[in-house]
């Protein structure tokens, strides 16, 4: 008697004598010289999916019937969304070069809600590639909105060691033109270009023998990818990460997070929550994980992880929560030439209620000009050249503005400036003319490439 259920060796051993029987009446010098056995053997499978190809190569009509999970499952009247098409893309993404630095299109492949207001898109490339970047960099999203070129940075929330796609995890902030509009207008399939990838916040350029990552709300989105990295590729990296949030459900990354500690023994994970109930829902579903209330301070940072002094910090978050821990630790007498920080402002800075002079009255009054391409403005002695490129609208890439990223270099082909910041520059790159847009003024007439 057969049994009324489905079994997936029955139907491999029937699609395997089909196969027989097709090559029999298709072309018997292209049989296998011996039987295929009843049960399944991936050999098998292999030598047969190959006699397929040779066939459809020599055979203008009739096609074998080889074996295809899609049609096994197909002939018993299950539904599959395994298509030619799919393989195909999967052997083109497998094959596919090393996306380094540049321009790239994304397609949307996948969104998710990690809280109520954070959202995750997972990108590939809409010709595949392979991304390649360092663990805690970001890339720049360059839109159009209200018919207006915008443009924005987000960490990348994944790790190179999965490099066949990009998630990017972003908080919805009120009145926040980009995040809301990416939360709201962005869906998948949608095509969106990035530039990047940028930052010299993250572990490659920064060595360290123990981390201890410290973020606060989105603020964790490089800690994961940073953690993700080490729990795949460095095993036994010794890792204490601290995270701070109002309650359980604002916790970004709270299952992948559980899941890295539970499975690397060297990932110490632990959560300082404002909401008690929060504190206590955190205990009884994730036993490894260490959860103090309120907010943080010396002394739980110090119980949390008692060698904190002897760490490499880095910290990521909101501008308030980075300043409170960066004085902490300064008043602990930690080390802070082991203290990194990352950080986004939200938007540009603005001059308000200033006077604007033509060019003629700026140069008459003592002022510089700023020449870029064949357009000349008039820049003030108090503005940064950010700020003067943003003023007339030119298109220029700006994450931290506070001469950390890199995001926004550019030369300075003729004139003189003063710069407060060389961070992410090489030395060859400052002998050039390179400078930090967000961090420069100029002293004189200045010609500049963006």
């Amino acid at each position: 008697m057969t049994a009324s259920g489905f079994s997936f060796s029955a139907a491999l051993a029937s699609a395997q004598t089909e196969k027989t029987s097709s090559l029999s009446t298709a072309d018997k010098s292209l049989k296998p010289a011996t039987p295929i056995a009843g049960g399944f053997s991936f050999s098998n499978a292999l030598a047969t999916a190959q006699t397929d190809k040779q066939l459809n190569a020599t055979s203008t009509t009739a096609k074998p019937a080889g074996f295809s999970m899609t049609g096994a499952l197909s002939s018993l009247g299950t539904k599959t969304n395994v298509s030619e098409a799919t393989s195909v893309n999967a052997a083109k993404l497998l094959a596919a070069d090393n996306w380094l630095r540049g321009e790239v299109i994304l397609r949307c492949v996948e969104k998710w809600h990690e809280t109520h207001d954070v959202v995750s898109f997972r990108f590939q490339g809409v010709e595949p590639v392979k991304f390649h970047y360092k663990p805690g960099q970001f890339i720049t999203f360059k839109l159009e909105i209200d018919g207006k070129p915008v443009y924005r940075s987000y960490t990348i929330a994944s790790s190179p060691s999965r490099p066949y796609s990009l998630i990017v995890t972003i908080k919805q902030i009120e009145g926040g033109l980009v995040s809301n509009y990416l939360a709201d207008q962005l869906n998948v399939n949608d095509e969106v270009t990035v530039v990047g990838p940028d930052g010299a916040f993250n572990i490659i350029d920064i060595q360290a023998d123990k981390y201890l990552f410290l973020s606060a709300g989105s603020g964790v989105t490089p800690m994961h990818s940073m953690s993700r990295w080490l729990c795949d590729t460095a095993v036994g990296s010794d890792i204490a990460f601290v995270h701070s949030a109002r309650s359980a459900d604002d916790i970004i990354f709270a299952e992948t997070m559980a899941t890295m500690a539970a499975r690397c023994d060297s990932l110490s994970l632990s959560y300082v929550l404002e909401d008690i109930t929060a504190k206590q829902k955190v205990i009884d579903s994730n036993r490894n994980i260490q959860c103090a209330l309120g907010r943080l301070d010396i002394s739980k940072l110090a119980n949390l992880v008692p060698d904190y002094q002897s760490r490499t910090v880095f910290i990521c978050g909101p501008e308030p929560y980075m300043a409170a821990v960066k004085a902490m630790l300064q008043q602990a007498k930690f080390n802070m030439t082991n203290f990194y920080q990352e950080s986004f402002a939200s938007a540009p800075r603005t001059v308000a209620n200033k006077v604007l002079l033509s060019p003629s009255e700026h140069a008459a009054a003592g002022g510089f000009m700023l020449k870029i391409a064949d357009k000349d403005f008039p820049l003030g002695s108090d503005q940064t050249l950010l700020e003067g490129i943003e003023a007339q609208g030119l298109p220029i890439i700006a994450a931290c503005r506070n001469g950390v990223c890199g995001a926004c270099k550019c030369q300075v082909t003729t004139g003189s400036v003063v710069t407060s910041s060389t961070a992410t520059l090489t030395t060859d790159e400052v002998a050039s003319g390179f400078v930090l847009a967000c961090s420069t003024k100029i002293t004189s007439d200045v010609n500049l490439t963006l």
